[in-house]
């Protein structure tokens, strides 16, 4: 039989017996339906009534739309027809980001803004499971090997305001879900920087240039690290590229991008 002296006291640490588990086996559905009855599991989107906790209807489900094959191998946008592994839109090929490559869930469509606004606006919370699978999903690729996962930071007064950063919640989700580490705290962001809502293209990169930082000491968790860089979404790619150039700087041997949603440009054609 384990056990563990903690201050002179003596905790049995053996598992439950069989029959204890075995009771809490039958009793979990039982509470389980229960509690369906008190708090009836709806849609996250739209909140008409389903079987599951969690998940969206049929109609809302049907409304996201997946990001998948054929894609720009470094944008990870959508492309008009496979031209082979490797393919480059124009953007990637008339203007390479810093990162290494970028890759969303789905495009930044009616629904997949009001699910990803309510999580980060109003606390809606309920769908952090189902949209960490939906990030594993469309990021194998990046994640394969990843040494380490890094969400986009959010300033300490933001951070304060808002109570929770959205990246770090996704970028933990997933971690869990890959088993690659997460740190939340190697990358800073060393300035206030306004809302990159209503900005053009132009003025978002001025507006988050230089906003990114990481600290001499966590230089070392950087150095020779292959890096996955966890958001929320990515419009024109301005926060994505100044959190890449920062870990590039200290040093990080690839930077990728992972995010739930993507504004996808008419203008991404293939060359």
């Amino acid at each position: 039989m384990a056990s563990m002296a903690i201050g002179g006291t003596e905790l049995d640490l053996e598992a439950p017996p069989a029959s204890a588990r075995g009771a809490a086996a039958i009793m979990r559905p039982i509470v389980g339906r229960f509690a369906d009855l008190l708090l009836p599991p709806v849609c996250i989107s739209c909140r008409a009534p389903i079987g599951s906790h969690g998940l969206l209807c049929g109609a809302c489900f049907a409304r996201i739309d997946f990001i998948a094959p054929p894609i720009c191998a470094r944008l990870g946008v959508p492309l008009p027809y496979d031209a082979g592994e490797g393919s480059l839109s124009a953007r990637a090929i008339a203007s390479p980001p810093v990162y290494d490559r970028a890759r969303a869930a789905a495009r930044y469509s009616e629904t997949m803004r009001e699910l990803i606004q309510s999580f980060k606006y109003r606390d809606r919370q309920e769908g952090l499971p189902l949209f960490a699978r939906w990030l594993k999903r469309a990021g194998a690729e990046l994640l394969a090997d990843a040494d380490l996962i890094v969400p986009v930071p959010l300033y300490a007064s933001r951070l304060w305001w808002r109570r929770f950063n959205q990246s770090a919640m996704l970028a933990l989700s997933v971690g869990k879900l890959s088993g690659i580490a997460v740190d939340c705290f190697v990358l800073k962001r060393v300035r206030r920087t306004a809302s990159q809502v209503g900005l053009t293209a132009d003025q978002r990169r001025r507006n988050v240039a230089g906003a990114f930082k990481v600290e001499k000491a966590h230089r070392g968790q950087v150095r020779g690290k292959k890096i996955v860089v966890v958001d929320d979404v990515i419009t024109t790619g301005a926060t994505a590229e100044s959190c890449a150039r920062a870990l590039k700087r200290a040093g990080a041997a690839r930077v990728d991008v992972l995010a739930l949603a993507r504004a996808v440009e008419p203008a991404a054609f293939l060359l």
